[in-house]
């Protein structure tokens, strides 16, 4: 069995939802307190093992392979006044295998993917969506991969979500549960309404795919929006060999949307050394106000 050595994060979409914010600078890049979102993402693969990283970007992206490269007139600068911390916190961005490639038309998810079909070739990959940051003691890629190295097949992370939000997601069909917390899944649909969701487990952005996802997405036709949807390719997939999906009982964080943005901003604000204490006051007193 081959190991799981790259990842895949797609990253050209247009931010929409954060307009007018997202006009000049890429949604990926919003920080959560000090940290890029897209940051969070690589810190998870490579926590998990992940040795290669390919980013899927488009217009207006270039923000993000600025991030990930050195910046020596602030690292000089940053050496010289002896600001360690600071130095040593721009220094972890740049010591990471990257690939960066574009994807020149937003076609949907399915065709991100598709974009790194040379850069995968033949292996097992997984596939890191940025809207979701997920913590758990284990990472969930982490999860995802040693669920492989038991089934060799592909795997999907599922979440259990109120039945009325079952439009924003893939929702899985649910055949039966083989071992706690990993399904056999009879078949996946892409944003069901509520009254035809076949269950409230929600595919939260994390793939660990096969590399024979490819020559379905080559052919896949667009689904939901008019986009080619990555869950319809995995439905195709799992027609000729099983998929499976792993339940995450962690906590996830959902950064697509600008109240769930907000919330991730003050959790993650409550857990920073620097301003904790004076966020854990100030909400207190704003609440007094409410």
């Amino acid at each position: 069995m081959r190991k799981v050595r790259k990842a895949v994060i797609p990253a050209a979409g247009l931010g929409t939802r954060f307009l007018p914010a997202t006009k000049a600078i890429a949604k990926e890049m919003l920080p959560i307190v000090d940290k890029p979102t897209i940051q969070f993402i690589v810190e998870e693969a490579l926590a998990s093992g992940i040795e290669d990283i390919l980013i899927v970007t488009g217009k207006g992206k270039r923000p993000i392979e600025d991030h990930f490269d050195s910046n020596v007139e602030l690292e000089t600068n940053l050496r010289e006044k002896e600001k360690t911390e600071l130095l040593k916190l721009v220094e972890e961005t740049t010591d990471v295998n990257l690939h960066f490639i574009r994807q020149s038309h937003p076609k949907g998810l399915g065709h991100a993917v598709l974009q790194a079909k040379a850069f995968v070739g033949n292996e097992p990959f997984v596939v890191m969506l940025g809207d979701d940051l997920m913590e758990d003691e284990i990472p969930l890629t982490q999860q995802l991969i040693d669920n492989y190295q038991t089934t060799g097949s592909s795997t999907l992370a599922v979440m259990t979500v109120p039945h009325e939000e079952t439009s924003r997601y893939g929702i899985i069909n649910p055949e039966s549960e083989i071992s706690k917390g990993l399904y056999n899944v009879s078949s996946f649909v892409e944003k069901p309404d509520p009254k035809d969701a076949p269950s409230d487990l929600a595919i939260i952005g994390r793939y660990l795919l096969k590399p024979e996802i490819f020559e379905i997405l080559e052919n896949q036709a667009p689904g939901a929006g008019g986009e080619i949807q990555l869950t319809d390719a995995i439905n195709t997939l799992n027609n000729t060999q099983r998929v499976f999906a792993h339940e995450f009982k962690g906590k996830r964080y959902d950064v697509g949307d600008k109240l769930g943005f907000v919330k991730t901003n003050i959790e993650f604000g409550l857990k920073h050394p620097e301003i904790a204490g004076e966020l854990k006051t100030y909400l207190k007193d704003l609440a007094k106000d409410l």
